[in-house]
């Protein structure tokens, strides 16, 4: 049976390719080399305007062009891990979750409440890491190699006519989710969990589809989800990281020069990234008031509350994440 993606492939080769002028397999043109990227978002995101940040460096300083393919024209979030592994593409930006299946240790993010702070966080993805070296090296050995790591901030609930203010709010609700672990904890938790991708969760907010959305803060104003949800609620209790990748065999044909100048451009981007997300979420949640959302904050005594309902899906979770699931998580509770 043909699989979801090799349809989109071949639908690729035949209309993209030669409507738009891509090449395949190669990806060199008269002048020099060509990164072609895919990503969800669009442009205006904060992850297309962090990459037109790599385009520019890198273009600056190499030979090399990229060209930029967002709002998912050629593959969805979860076929990007596949399309860049098999050399279809040369690089990509995919959520981390969509690893998952082959590598359950990449929810450790999805871990409720393991990482309560945005500093906390940063520390877990800093390239020092010993959470992000083991997830790194378990995706080079699907065929892609991480070049840098994008934020989108805590996971925040979105819901209509009040606050997700505690746990017996979400009970018997639909709940939006965007991975397995998130669906095992909105179970956990009592309410009914719901996959929708990310470029199609404005109309199922706006259609009724789900009771509750869940997503990070970027997406509130790239995607514009004050225009069909009316409160969201801050609970933190998960993190959405992105991964900027590119085909490993494609990356070990380009010369030691172009290694760097890419290597280099995807640090600057990763850096100007990290240094802004504190202050553009709050901008963004700022924003988000003024378009009239209202923001809601659970106390002390709501945020215990989640956590102690949470808490059986980390044991759960450990218990079926194998060897590097173990590592995963025991670096993540190390973190100072």
């Amino acid at each position: 049976m043909i699989s979801t993606l090799k349809r989109r492939v071949a639908t690729f080769a035949v209309s993209a390719i030669c409507a738009a002028g891509l090449m395949a397999p190669a990806a060199y043109s008269a002048d020099g080399t060509v990164l072609r990227v895919t990503m969800q978002t669009p442009l205006k995101s904060n992850f297309g305007q962090n990459l037109l940040i790599f385009q520019k460096e890198l273009e600056a300083n190499s030979d090399i062009e990229v060209e930029i393919y967002d709002s998912a024209q050629l593959f969805r979030d979860k076929e990007v891990p596949e399309a860049i592994g098999n050399g279809v593409l040369e690089m990509g930006i995919a959520s981390l979750t969509t690893y998952a299946g082959e590598i359950p240790a990449v929810d450790v993010f999805y871990m409720p409440f393991l990482f309560p702070s945005e500093e906390k966080q940063a520390l877990a993805v800093d390239p020092s890491s010993d959470v992000r070296g083991l997830i790194d090296n378990a995706i080079l050995e699907t065929g892609s190699r991480v070049l840098w790591w994008q934020t989108n901030g805590p996971v925040v609930l979105l819901s209509n006519g009040g606050p997700m203010a505690h746990p017996d709010a979400i009970k018997n609700k639909k709940v939006r989710v965007f991975g397995k672990t998130l669906g095992d904890w909105i179970q956990t938790v009592e309410g009914v969990p719901t996959v929708i991708s990310g470029s199609e969760q404005f109309l199922a907010y706006q259609r009724g589809t789900v009771d509750v959305g869940m997503t990070g803060i970027g997406s509130l104003r790239s995607r514009s989800l004050w225009e069909v949800m009316d409160h969201v609620t801050i609970t933190n209790h998960a993190n959405i990281e992105f991964i900027v990748v590119i085909n490993d065999a494609f990356w070990r044909g380009l010369t030691d020069g172009q290694r760097e100048a890419i290597s280099a451009a995807a640090r600057v981007a990763e850096i100007d990234m990290r240094e802004a997300a504190s202050a553009l979420h709050a901008e963004i949640l700022a924003e988000a008031e003024t378009q009239g959302m209202t923001v809601y904050r659970p106390n002390a005594d709501e945020l215990a509350a989640w956590k102690d309902a949470s808490m059986p899906v980390i044991e759960q979770w450990a218990a079926n994440s194998g060897t590097l699931g173990t590592e995963v998580l025991n670096a993540a509770e190390n973190l100072k």
